[in-house]
């Protein structure tokens, strides 16, 4: 049996799309045959063919506004839209080393950019009854870090409770909305990060990987998650063959949350 996405021409866009997951979603998007449009602050260091690109700062108002724009007049409309934009600046120390501006550039990294884009696109997408909304959220949401992530934590959990909500009231429209949630993953960031403890201690990658792991309370299948991995699991979600699929949230961990 064939295994064709069905996502041929799909007109897409993908948030954070440079580089690790995003980038991983943008080619294999592209790779089924969708017109993908990538979207980030600044231009890949090497552009993906027939993929374009579009710059902007998603943490604010005015780039969200853009980015809808532009993606409606380039592409006439929009199929589906891929949030992957998230991250984390905020120091480590605890509830005290985090202060309203701190609060609020976690919220405006990880949950607003999300809400914008859909408010602005929805409306094309009613239109025409039919879209998929897919948001990466984060396995944060259930094991915040108190030494570092509590707000970007606590801005994921936003995220979910949000996307579930949103699910509940377009998918009578047409409009599939899904959660894709990942535990550790091995990109560019997560690979400086481990290298950067093992420098601290003395030890090698995979040394520094072992830290990350034993922090995270432990990966059972002993490795972080490929971008790749993350990748094809979301363009099968984002396509046709699983159009009964919405409202829910897909771990994608290694096993690592501990709970049912």
């Amino acid at each position: 049996m064939s295994f064709d996405l069905q996502l041929a021409n799909r007109r897409v866009l993908v948030t954070g799309g440079t580089k690790g997951v995003g980038a991983a979603v943008v080619g294999a998007l592209r790779d089924a045959g969708a017109q993908v449009v990538a979207t980030a602050r600044s231009a890949p260091s090497q552009p993906t063919d027939g993929v374009r690109f579009l710059a902007a700062d998603l943490s604010t108002a005015e780039g969200a506004s853009a980015v809808a724009r532009s993606v409606l007049q380039q592409l006439g409309g929009i199929d589906i839209l891929v949030n992957v934009l998230g991250g984390s600046s905020a120091p480590g120390g605890g509830f005290a080393a985090l202060d309203d501006t701190e609060w609020a550039k976690e919220l405006d990294q990880n949950l607003m950019p999300a809400v914008r884009l859909d408010r602005a696109l929805l409306p094309s997408m009613i239109a025409q009854r039919s879209g998929v909304i897919l948001h990466v959220t984060s396995i944060q949401r259930l094991l915040p870090l108190p030494e570092s992530t509590i707000a970007y934590a606590a801005s994921k959990a936003a995220l979910s409770t949000y996307s579930k909500a949103l699910s509940k009231e377009v998918t009578p429209k047409g409009i599939r909305v899904i959660r894709v949630s990942p535990g550790w993953v091995e990109t560019e960031a997560a690979v400086a990060l481990a290298q950067r403890l093992a420098a601290q201690v003395g030890t090698d990658y995979e040394g520094g990987k072992q830290i990350i792991m034993k922090g995270l309370g432990g990966i059972p299948l002993g490795r972080p998650a490929k971008p790749m991995e993350v990748a094809d699991l979301i363009a099968f979600l984002v396509s046709p063959r699983a159009a009964s699929i919405t409202g829910t949230e897909y771990v994608i961990d290694g096993g690592a949350v501990p709970t049912v």
